[in-house]
């Protein structure tokens, strides 16, 4: 089981995009809790775990191309980004801290974006963007837009002769909900000679349910309005599971804690390997994901009944990706995204690029 399961997005940070470099960079980026997703102009879709803790990474690497633990600086602290034991992202303030500005930097080195000036769009779960009443959470909203703005510097490029890094700015930065990136996503087509807004599309009932790391988010729009009595987020997601598996196998192995990491591939492999042996951890994991499952389809029912009368239900995330199986007969007019836990950054950058006009990047 994986959140992300297309692998060709993951081994390209070689790759880079064949602009003047002096060109502005637009950019599509899903800073989720569990991973942080990049999609960009070229068709490249890339992702890296929100992963980082303050603090140096205390290791030398014999290799420079061995590298895993990347560090960053940002208000006068250092923080070590990549292959470490994350401190946890599920916290409120999470969009607007130094924790996620850190990680948004190492997705856009990791992007190849090293050096590039940036136009950005991300996203807000539905309910830290609209207060019930369907009005935005103005303060929240102009916090993450200008928290992604404070200088992050790469330090690795202090260090280190043979890997330059310089760090990515972001010059334009808008925020939308992120379910409602995922209906852009839908609505806008690319086509071989351009984009056009598939009108069908435009106008049908649609609910889209985003099964992300911290919340999964419900969005239904009808006549291109968002109809906020249906729409909302819960706050559980991939991390539960993951949180789940940690306590079951710190009670069956008598372990105070164990790292980050090793839970994150408990979980992939449905293995736990301890002094130099494996365990199966199987039986563990399937009853977390049933826990899980069942809480997010009484979740889904309640939102959105039997949605007899959306057109679609389009589910979209990397969890709706990683339980493809466990929510596959919950409605007959559904259907799961393709790269689902994409969606909402591939709508992100077509936001930007059919949507945002001149006068909004000039703010």
């Amino acid at each position: 089981m994986t959140e992300l399961t297309d692998e060709k997005t993951t081994d390209q940070r070689q790759a880079s995009i064949a602009d003047d470099p002096m060109q502005v960079v637009q950019v599509g980026l899903d800073d989720g809790y569990a991973y942080t997703k990049v999609a960009l102009p070229d068709g490249r879709l890339v992702s890296v775990p929100s992963r980082a803790r303050m603090g140096a990474a205390g290791v030398t690497w014999i290799r420079d191309v061995e590298q895993r633990i990347f560090e960053y600086e940002t208000a006068g602290t250092v923080y070590s980004v990549g292959a470490v034991d994350g401190e946890p992202t599920q916290f409120d303030e999470y969009p607007g801290s130094a924790l996620n500005r850190v990680i948004v930097q190492h997705a856009l080195q990791e992007a190849g974006l090293s050096g590039r000036s940036l136009h950005l769009v991300t996203g807000l779960p539905v309910a830290a963007f609209y207060r019930g009443d369907g009005q935005q959470r103005r303060q929240a909203i102009q916090t993450k837009r200008d928290g992604l703005k404070l200088t992050v510097e790469p330090v690795v490029a202090k260090k280190s002769s043979t890997r330059q890094a310089l760090k990515a700015s972001i010059a334009f930065h808008e925020v939308i909900p992120e379910a409602l990136a995922a209906w852009y996503d839908f609505v806008i087509v690319t086509l071989d000679d351009g984009v056009t807004l598939d009108a069908d599309r435009l106008n049908a009932p649609i609910a889209i349910v985003d099964i992300g790391g911290r919340t999964t988010d419900y969005v239904v729009v009808q006549d291109q309005g968002v109809v906020h009595g249906s729409s909302g987020s819960l706050n559980r997601g991939m991390l539960d599971l993951k949180l789940r598996v940690a306590n079951l196998i710190q009670e069956r192995f008598d372990l105070h804690e164990l790292g980050e990491q090793i839970i994150s591939r408990a979980v992939d492999t449905n293995r736990l390997r301890l002094h130099g042996k494996d365990h199966d951890v199987s039986d563990m994991v399937m009853n977390a994901k049933r826990e899980l499952v069942e809480r997010l389809y009484a979740e889904t029912r309640r939102k959105l009944g039997l949605g007899v009368e959306l057109d679609r239900i389009l589910f979209v995330g990397g969890g709706s990706a990683a339980l493809s199986s466990d929510i596959a007969d919950w409605f007959p007019n559904q259907t799961i995204a393709d790269h689902a836990a994409f969606a909402n950054a591939r709508g992100m950058l077509k936001y930007l690029q059919f949507v945002c006009d001149d006068a909004s990047k000039e703010r």
